[in-house]
């Protein structure tokens, strides 16, 4: 598909089940690398990213096959040190290879990630954290080549920041590492733990994974398993969020309701009803109550997600007469949606890091281009609540992250082609 043509508004309603979860899938599946014999990862969702890993899998010489959300995954000894550039530059966790290749190899060749221009992102905390580990780093050609000498010891490291993608990086190499490894403010997404229970049942020695300390002791193999991914939180807070901006009543099935707790207290102060029915299904309605504006800041987990800024933004544009505040502080160029979100009817001023929210009572369809992966689906919702047509392009980049989404928000009800 190039574009896509929705009809608004819409109230959508109706039940969705949500996916197996992109960030968790990526590193799990880069970190087969790690492993011997064939694995099997369930729920696994069906995105153009996951296809990039496998084909980058396939690459450094494992064989891998994708079918029904599920992937298989042969390891081998035998893997190749040079990942290729056209695979790495497509998706910024791509990079994530390099830790392994480390682990299994002592020595890598990986061009610098691409991924969604929303800022520099830069891969420096996972190359201190190399260091720190004796790992010999230069940059050449575009290429970061890694290499050790001799096998990699288990060290201690601080990060300066919980970067998500460090964290995985240091933490798969360090599962193979001679002796025990201490990492300091390290990520506490759902995504690091569903890593870290990966390779504890794979035969790693992991723990803390949740806090902001991990204590890892090397250990000298890592067997396949069968594991099942975690839900989307992503993908849970942008249905809630298309509830939210088309006063709907939806019901979202197989969520972990515990990561999305970010969201979901936002959208009750905003005023949006939602109603916990068990541990892995929430529904959100629109009950009559008076809407308000809200000041919301980006922050690492548990805070409320950079990934659900733009969505949330969304929601907040068409609170009529009502003032908010978005500050974002994990990335410095997340705001490239905002100018097509204004093309559309919002009025929303953007200084530095901040956002500043004038809620309107409608939006105009239009055309508009999407620009980055959330910033897209920020545009998708936006179009399922104006008046007309609008028409998306560039829609590649929400293919990247949402599985079937066209399907899904048509059994909602929503008029899209």
């Amino acid at each position: 598909m190039s574009k896509l043509t929705v009809c608004g508004p819409n109230i959508l309603c109706g039940s969705v089940a949500i996916s197996g979860s992109k960030n968790a899938a990526l590193p799990i599946l880069i970190s087969t690398l790690l492993l011997n014999g064939e694995s099997k990862i369930a729920n696994v969702p069906e995105l153009t990213d996951i296809v990039t890993t496998i084909r980058l899998l396939r690459s450094l010489g494992l064989k891998a096959e994708f079918s029904n959300h599920v992937v298989h995954v042969w390891g081998t000894r035998d893997i190749r040190h040079i990942a290729p550039y056209e695979l790495i530059t497509n998706m910024r966790a791509s990079f994530l290879v390099s830790g392994p290749i480390l682990a299994r190899v002592g020595f890598a060749k990986v061009p610098y990630p691409g991924g969604c221009a929303i800022g520099s992102r830069p891969v420096d905390i996972h190359l201190k954290g190399f260091r720190a580990f004796g790992i010999d780093i230069r940059v050449e050609h575009g290429f970061v080549i890694l290499k050790s000498d001799g096998p990699i010891r288990g060290s201690r490291y601080n990060l300066e920041f919980p970067s998500v993608g460090a964290t995985e990086n240091l933490m798969m190499m360090a599962s193979l590492a001679q002796g025990v490894s201490i990492l300091k403010n390290v990520a506490r997404e759902p995504e690091i733990e569903d890593l870290a229970n990966f390779l504890n049942q794979a035969g790693a020695k992991i723990e803390g994974a949740g806090t902001d300390t991990l204590r890892i002791e090397g250990v000298n193999q890592l067997n396949a398993i069968e594991y099942t991914v975690i839900p989307d939180r992503i993908e849970a807070a942008t249905f809630l969020c298309v509830a939210a901006i088309t006063r709907g009543d939806v019901i979202l099935e197989q969520v972990n309701v515990e990561h999305i707790q970010d969201i979901i207290q936002i959208l009750m102060r905003v005023g949006f009803k939602l109603t916990i029915m068990d541990p892995r299904t929430v529904r959100i309605q629109t009950d009559g109550k008076a809407l308000k504006g809200v000041t919301v800041k980006t922050e690492p987990f548990p805070g409320f997600s950079t990934d659900n800024q733009a969505i949330l933004m969304a929601v907040l544009a068409l609170i009529n007469q009502k003032k908010s505040v978005m500050i974002e502080n994990i990335f410095e160029n997340r705001y490239m949606h905002v100018m097509e979100l204004k093309r559309m009817g919002a009025m929303i001023d953007v200084t530095g890091s901040k956002a500043t929210i004038h809620g309107v009572d409608h939006l105009s369809g239009t055309a508009v281009k999407m620009m980055d992966l959330r910033g897209g689906a920020a545009l998708l919702l936006a179009a399922l609540a104006a008046d007309g047509e609008t028409i998306l392009y560039n829609i590649h980049h929400i293919q990247r992250g949402y599985d079937h989404i066209v399907r899904k928000l048509r059994l909602l009800g929503a008029k899209v082609e």
